[in-house]
């Protein structure tokens, strides 16, 4: 008679799971169970962050280290981390407090100034250069025009209902645009100005997102820390013919904004 192997049967692990819906897989605890201590007390302190609500002051260091049973220098790398996550806010001379939620932003052909009204917020912007350039190597191609060839340079200063989030740095080709750099208020939405004023259709978009360290010139410029995690967005827009638009590169504080698409099947 034939014989056949049976399948060996695991049996279903019935201890309480220590992953809670929503949460990362297990809470980013280890299989062998063993955490760092500061890894437990980020994860208290984020429960402590729920209760008290965006804006709401941390109590002082040497209370949450006598609560929590730590040193306090296992207390600051826990908030250490999750100042960098954006979840709380030091403020010089204040304290540390509950950050509010992050700026989201569409990775869609919107501008910055539609993707922060969406959200309620007012957008800003503050001209740091304005300027015209002869391109390079690397931009002429991405623009597809000739070496040497003249763009618009606009570097700006990206705010939110009045803080600095992000530095935007877009170039356009001047012989499209000519007069474009003693024309437009850096001050507005680009984009408007290209749809109302100069009739341009935006149809598509090629765009790369990748986190980067600030340089100090960024770094200052944008008010934040250079140890700070960036978000940079590399994106060059096309017409309905497929002709380059502009190029722009684009650096947001990671501590502020998160980004969201929505993916659909190809046909």
């Amino acid at each position: 008679m034939e014989s056949r192997r049976v399948p060996t049967v695991r049996a279903v692990d019935e201890r309480p799971s220590r992953h809670r819906a929503g949460e990362p897989v297990r809470a980013g605890i280890p299989e062998h169970g063993r955490i760092p201590r500061y890894y437990a007390v980020k994860a208290r302190l984020l429960d402590l962050v729920a209760e008290l609500g965006e804006g709401a002051a941390l109590p002082a260091e040497r209370e949450l280290a006598e609560r929590f049973g730590v040193s306090r220098v296992t207390l600051r790398q826990a908030v250490g981390e999750l100042v960098l996550e954006g979840r709380l806010r030091r403020r010089q001379g204040s304290g540390t407090f509950v950050a509010p939620p992050k700026l989201v932003q569409p990775l869609a052909l919107v501008s910055y100034t539609e993707g922060m009204r969406r959200q309620g917020v007012a957008p800003g912007r503050t001209a740091i250069t304005i300027e015209r350039l002869a391109a390079d190597d690397g931009l002429a191609e991405e623009l597809r025009i000739e070496r040497g060839d003249t763009v618009a340079h606009l570097e700006r200063v990206l705010l939110a209902d009045g803080a600095r989030v992000g530095l935007e740095s877009t170039y356009l080709p001047e012989r499209r645009f000519p007069g474009l750099v003693e024309e437009f208020d850096p001050t507005t939405s680009l984009y408007a100005y290209l749809r109302e004023r100069r009739g341009v259709v935006f149809a598509e978009a090629e765009e790369r997102l990748e986190t980067v360290l600030a340089t100090p010139r960024e770094a200052l410029l944008i008010g934040t820390n250079p140890a700070l995690p960036m978000l940079l967005l590399h994106r060059v827009s096309f017409d309905p013919h497929g002709v380059p638009i502009e190029r722009v590169r684009s650096l947001y504080r990671g501590d502020r904004f998160s980004f969201v698409t929505r993916l659909r099947a190809d046909s």
